[in-house]
Formats: C-alpha cells, structure tokens, sequence
C-alpha cells in the first residue's frame, strides 16, 4: 500500500528501511516520506514504530555479528 502519495512510498518501503535499523529521520531522508505536506507522517511512524517491535530482536543480533566501521578505518581502508 502507498503511504506517502507525494513520493510514492510503500508499506514494504518503509518496513524494509526499518529492518535493516533504520530510525525514522534516516527513513524520511531515503524516501522522502513525510517531507511534503506531512499528511503520512502519523500513519508512516506508526508503521515504523510497530515494525522496530516487531524485529527488535533479529535487528539486534544482525548488528551484532557486523563489524563496526569508524570514519579513520574505512579512510585506511
């Protein structure tokens, strides 16, 4: 389902931003959601928020097993 009309961002959109740990000031900076004329912005955050409960835990053990990358190790790199 479309939530945000003006930029043409889905539910998937949005859940798949939120999986991967996404907070929602970097979901609406990447799709845009909710930077128009804010209409979706209630909807979109409660989306969000119901997603990062939803995979709370799955989210935690993926960042656990990635490295941590700082700005010196990746300018060394």
């Amino acid at each position: 389902m479309i939530v945000c009309v003006c930029h043409r961002v889905s539910d998937k959109a949005i859940e798949r931003h939120a999986r991967m740990g996404a907070d929602f000031d970097t979901i609406q900076f990447e799709l845009g959601v909710a930077t128009q004329c804010g209409k979706c912005e209630g909807c979109a955050r409660d989306l969000w928020a119901e997603c990062q409960k939803r995979h709370a835990v799955a989210h935690i053990s993926s960042t656990e097993a990635q490295p941590q990358h700082t700005w010196a190790n990746l300018a060394c790199a």
